[in-house]
């Protein structure tokens, strides 16, 4: 991978429920960038430029986070989601696009596959949580991962930050202070994006990926790695990759694995 990177570009694109925020780099094949609960664009901050050196990358800002527009909780869905980045495509005269979503981003990826088969050129999902009934049963009514009570004293914010830890790299407070501002903009979302998830009935849909799929498998998340080998098996031809040192917050943990890793499977379909 050369060396050079693009500028990011950013904008905010209409759709049906508001304006969505985007940050794009380079010029070429688009390929659409989704972050996961609670994330934003800057999931993908370091990835972008690197992508963009043979790609058009866009980093599509999920309503609700980030810079986005909001939605009452009860209007969000996989398929709400998915619909409205369809819509990012039309806004910037996109017919066609790779996809690669992390985490949430993934589950939005792959209704993306199955609802536009025409529209999604290929498929790259991140550590993809897998969603069947017996998970949501399971999951019903419990506390998710970002679920905390705010706290007029602000203790709230180390709460969030210590059940986060673990899944980052040891010392390393830059990831999440990132992740901890776009928890803040995300707001009752940071909870609720993980309910979304949860909703969704996988079990229907996955089986109808048509597109060229990696399955792209962080080694050191304990919430996506054990799901790669069934939803691989699960999608016609996917190909499964395994990143070892990655974790939870791979695409910034180690953006340039990460970027290479999606590159070359793109440039063999793309």
């Amino acid at each position: 991978m050369q060396s050079t990177t693009s500028p990011i570009r950013r904008q905010f694109i209409d759709t049906s429920a508001g304006p969505l925020h985007v940050a794009s780099a380079g010029a070429g094949f688009p390929v659409l960038l989704l972050h996961q609960t609670p994330r934003s664009w800057d999931e993908f901050r370091e990835v972008l430029p690197l992508l963009g050196q043979g790609f058009h990358a866009i980093a599509i800002d999920t309503i609700g986070f980030g810079d986005s527009c909001k939605l009452p909780l009860e209007q969000h869905s996989i398929e709400r989601w998915a619909q409205l980045a369809l819509e990012v495509m039309d806004g910037m005269g996109l017919q066609k696009a790779a996809v690669v979503g992390h985490h949430t981003g993934a589950v939005t990826a792959m209704e993306m596959a199955v609802a536009a088969p025409q529209r999604v050129k290929a498929l790259v999902l991140s550590s993809c949580p897998f969603n069947d009934a017996a998970r949501r049963t399971a999951h019903a009514g419990k506390r998710t991962i970002d679920d905390v009570e705010v706290r007029a004293d602000g203790n709230h914010l180390q709460e969030l930050w210590q059940r986060r830890q673990p899944f980052y790299p040891e010392g390393d407070t830059e990831l999440l202070t990132r992740f901890i501002g776009d928890a803040i903009k995300a707001g009752a979302m940071a909870s609720h994006g993980h309910i979304v998830v949860r909703n969704y009935r996988m079990e229907e849909r996955i089986g109808q990926v048509r597109a060229p799929t990696l399955v792209l498998r962080a080694g050191r998340d304990p919430h996506a790695a054990p799901y790669a080998d069934h939803i691989a098996g699960a999608i016609h031809g996917s190909r499964l990759q395994t990143l070892e040192e990655g974790m939870v917050p791979m695409p910034d943990q180690i953006p340039a694995r990460f970027a290479q890793a999606v590159m070359e499977f793109l440039q063999q379909h793309c």
